[in-house]
C-alpha cells in the first residue's frame, strides 16, 4: 500500500492577495493497522475555523476527531484490513474515491463504491474490505455532541 496525496493549501500573501502557501505530497502518512493507511489533510481546533496564519494545520496532532473542531482526512483500506470496530464522538462525512468497501454496523453490513457517499452520525461501525484492492475514502469528522439513545449516553469507543 502506499497512500500517495498531492495537498494544495491555500492562503494570502502580505498584501491580502490569494495565493497557493503548500503544494506537495502529504508527508504525514501513517499507519496504525495492517493494511491501513490515513493522512490527515488539515484539522481545525474550534469552529468556526480560524483562516488566519501560517500554521500547517495539517501536521497538527489530533486524534480521531479534534475535539470542537474538523478533521480532513484520506485513508486507504487494503485488502483484509485488520478490524476496529469503533464509534465517534462526530458527524463524519465520507466520500468512497476509490475501490469497494463493506460497513459493518450491530450485524448489518452496507456495500459501498467508487462515488458513493455515507453521513456516519456517531454510530458504532466497522470497515470491512474483502475485495483484491485497497478502498480510499475521502473523511470530514465534524465534533459532535455524543448520541443518547434509550436513555443511554453513547460514547466513543475503540
Amino acid at each position: 500500500m502506499s497512500l500517495e496525496i498531492r495537498r494544495v493549501v491555500t492562503g494570502h500573501d502580505e498584501h491580502g492577495r490569494a495565493v497557493v502557501v503548500i503544494d506537495e505530497m502529504c508527508k504525514n502518512v501513517i499507519s496504525r493497522r495492517a493494511n491501513h493507511q490515513s493522512c490527515v489533510i488539515w484539522s481545525t481546533g474550534e469552529s468556526p475555523a480560524d483562516n488566519g496564519g501560517d500554521a500547517d494545520d495539517g501536521l497538527r496532532k489530533v486524534g480521531t476527531v479534534d475535539p470542537g473542531g474538523t478533521v480532513f482526512r484520506l485513508v486507504e483500506y487494503g485488502p483484509g484490513v485488520t478490524p476496529r470496530n469503533h464509534r465517534t464522538v462526530s458527524i463524519a462525512y465520507a466520500v468512497v474515491l476509490s475501490g469497494e468497501i463493506d460497513m459493518e454496523m450491530d450485524g448489518t453490513m452496507v456495500h459501498l463504491g467508487a462515488g458513493d457517499v455515507l453521513v456516519q452520525r456517531g454510530t458504532i461501525h466497522n470497515w470491512v474490505n474483502k475485495g483484491t484492492a485497497p478502498c480510499v475514502i475521502a473523511f470530514v469528522l465534524v465534533a459532535a455532541k455524543p448520541v443518547s439513545a434509550g436513555g443511554k449516553v453513547l460514547n466513543a469507543v475503540g
